[in-house]
């Protein structure tokens, strides 16, 4: 893995986009086309406003996303699929398709295997992720299943994860945060072909410290991100700021 720190999420945000937007060119040249994944939340908002100025061919991009609140409807303000589109896919132009989970409009098993379907026919060339603050990757939270080879999994959101929801100001009081998600399992993200994580913020410290130098447990579940061949993290100075070796 190699890590990179910045003095700002600015400098942070504009660098990871620019690899991406550099990945995302090398798959179109190699195959035709570039297969993404894109993470939501607060500490992607400096990524993807970059992200949209690359110089990248969209019309040969195919977007997924990681994760989505089983029920919450798409006009809700913490929906993910209202934030990549007014964030990405309406200032991407002509994207060759996006594909969103819709956690609201089937049952959730139903909704699983639809999106798990779509995927399985996209190998992904670039995930853009990022870590929360209980050390989850998409809505794995801990302990986490490291096995599932299902692309698109229900699960449970643990009372940290839901309280930093509620600390971005998603959500009006935690009784409003959902309680289950449909996520991408961890087991299919670590199959994108490269893997940009972008984290921010002090209060990411002790999940980026577990992560990069604790032990690989599913209990940080993004520690699982040292094991793959090429993932970089790209990380603002007080999110590193509690790492041995900066």
């Amino acid at each position: 893995m190699q890590t990179l720190i910045f003095d700002t999420k600015q400098e942070m945000g504009q660098a990871a986009a620019r690899e991406g937007g550099r990945l995302m060119r090398q798959a179109i040249d190699d195959n035709g086309r570039a297969n993404i994944i894109l993470a939501t939340g607060a500490s992607q908002f400096e990524m993807l406003a970059d992200l949209v100025q690359q110089d990248v061919d969209w019309s040969r991009v195919v977007m997924f996303h990681l994760d989505e609140y089983i029920g919450l409807p798409e006009t809700h303000p913490a929906s993910f699929r209202k934030y990549l589109k007014e964030r990405f896919v309406d200032k991407a132009p002509s994207l060759k398709a996006a594909y969103f989970v819709e956690a609201d409009k089937r049952g959730a098993p139903d909704e699983c295997a639809r999106i798990s379907e779509i995927i399985a026919d996209h190998p992904i060339d670039v995930a853009m992720v990022g870590i929360g603050e209980n050390g989850h990757l998409a809505f794995n939270d801990p302990p986490a299943d490291f096995d599932c080879e299902e692309p698109y999994i229900v699960v449970k959101l643990d009372e940290a994860c839901r309280k930093q929801q509620l600390g971005e100001g998603w959500f009006a009081s935690l009784d409003d945060v959902p309680t289950e998600a449909i996520s991408m399992s961890i087991r299919h993200i670590m199959k994108s072909g490269n893997i940009i994580c972008t984290v921010p913020d002090e209060r990411k410290a002790v999940a980026v410290r577990d992560a990069l130098e604790g032990p690989l447990t599913k209990m940080c579940p993004a520690s699982i991100l040292r094991t793959h061949p090429s993932c970089r993290m790209f990380l603002d100075s007080p999110a590193a700021s509690l790492l041995r070796e900066p």
